[in-house]
């Protein structure tokens, strides 16, 4: 009996199941796929795979050779049209060496002879001799001083203050070796003596400051030009390493003037200091052969920034005169080789550039330093003084005294209330 009830039931289930295919319709299409489950756990690590072959030797440490200083001249075979720009430039003749009793030759200026009583067979650098001045080193390394009362120091002749030409004293009575070459040449090392001459104060690789001063070793870049390049600090601290003098916060000065090196330690008194030297200067150039061909000297101008100050400007006085910003704001303040004290008019101009309108003396008590800010001495009486701009008679008027404009006549006051108040 439950024999016959097992096979009715699975007699049963048949009928149903063919009840259920005949009834079904055709297969549809087939859906979109679901949206990804969760990232699963990760499988075990595979074996490690048979070892590569092994690659080709690296160099040697001990086998390394660092670049060498290759010489301006082999840069100018790429960068023709750059070094035909920086040899005009003062930078490549900070120190000239004399070769078969020959002086060396300069872009726009001529040393005719060394001092008194030498040859240019006793001579064996000149250091300088570009736009400014010149002195000149004995065949033992030593910069040529002469006794008390020698002078050995030739200043060029200046255009711009009709002064120079001259020979003047150069620490008279002294022995001084040279020991300049950390600034005046390239690849400096203060060991050893150059030529094996006594005087010369450490070695160099090349007289001046030449292209891999700035740039550094070339024959890397020289034999791989594509894989190293010639790498340049832009920043202001990079000039400051020549174009100042002891601490970048103190402005030296001496005779009536600040020293001929400390640019970067004026700029650094004002907010100028934020700017990189060559937003304004273009260290291949210079400045005399920009102005020896009548061009622009900074590659920009005050008024690109300064353009409120422009607007506002109404002194027709200065106008008609053509009296440009920096003659007030950046005035020869500093001497290079020839100034004027009584007329407040050094051969370079200054750095410093804020005016400040309550100060009359530039100095400290004692004139070893320059205040931060420009006095009236300078922004003003270097144009308003016996013999300044401000006094040429034109073919029809003079200047001063027309409409009624008379040269301010500036209370002369005591060192010490000026310092004070400059101080203040």
């Amino acid at each position: 009996m439950k024999r016959k009830n097992s096979l009715l039931t699975l007699l049963i289930l048949v009928i149903i199941s063919l009840v259920i295919v005949g009834c079904a319709g055709p297969v549809g299409p087939q859906g979109e796929p679901g949206a990804g489950g969760a990232q699963g756990p990760p499988g075990p690590p595979g074996r490690d795979g048979v070892a590569g072959a092994p690659g080709p030797a690296g160099a040697d440490g001990l086998s390394f050779e660092p670049p060498v200083y290759v010489g301006s001249a082999a840069c100018a075979e790429c960068h023709e049209e750059l070094y035909d720009v920086f040899i005009q430039s003062g930078h490549p003749y900070k120190l000239n060496k004399v070769v078969d009793g020959q002086p060396p030759e300069y872009p726009f200026t001529e040393i005719a002879d060394p001092p008194e009583g030498y040859t240019w067979d006793d001579i064996s650098y000149v250091i300088g001799g570009y736009n400014w001045k010149a002195r000149f080193i004995d065949q033992d390394g030593f910069i040529i001083t002469g006794d008390a009362d020698a002078t050995t120091q030739y200043n060029l002749w200046n255009d711009e203050l009709e002064m120079g030409d001259e020979w003047v004293a150069y620490h008279a009575g002294e022995e001084k070796p040279y020991d300049c070459g950390s600034c005046h040449t390239t690849g400096y090392t203060t060991s050893g003596n150059q030529d094996d001459l006594p005087g010369m104060i450490g070695t160099w690789a090349e007289d001046g400051v030449q292209c891999e001063e700035c740039h550094g070793p070339g024959s890397s870049h020289v034999n791989h030009p594509m894989s190293f390049g010639m790498d340049i600090d832009r920043h202001p601290a990079a000039c400051n390493e020549c174009h100042s003098q002891g601490e970048v916060e103190i402005v030296e000065a001496s005779d009536g003037f600040v020293q001929h090196h400390d640019q970067y330690d004026e700029l650094f008194q004002g907010k100028h200091a934020v700017i990189d030297c060559v937003m304004c200067h273009d260290p291949h150039a210079g400045v005399v052969q920009l102005r020896e061909a009548k061009l622009p000297t900074t590659r920009t101008n005050c008024e690109d920034c300064h353009f409120k100050e422009v607007q506002v400007q109404n002194n027709s006085i200065h106008e008609k005169i053509n009296v440009k910003c920096i003659d007030c704001h950046m005035p020869r303040l500093t001497q290079n080789a020839v100034g004027d004290p009584e007329r407040f008019t050094g051969d370079l101009r200054t750095h410093m550039m804020a005016i400040d309108p309550e100060q009359i003396g530039q100095f400290s008590e004692d004139g070893s330093v320059a205040l931060s800010q420009l006095s009236l001495d300078f922004a003003c009486r270097s144009c308003h003084s016996e013999g300044g701009d401000a006094t040429v008679k034109t073919d029809e008027e003079l200047i001063l005294g027309a409409k009624g404009y008379h040269t301010p006549q500036l209370e002369p006051v005591e060192e010490e209330t000026a310092v004070d108040e400059a101080a203040n």
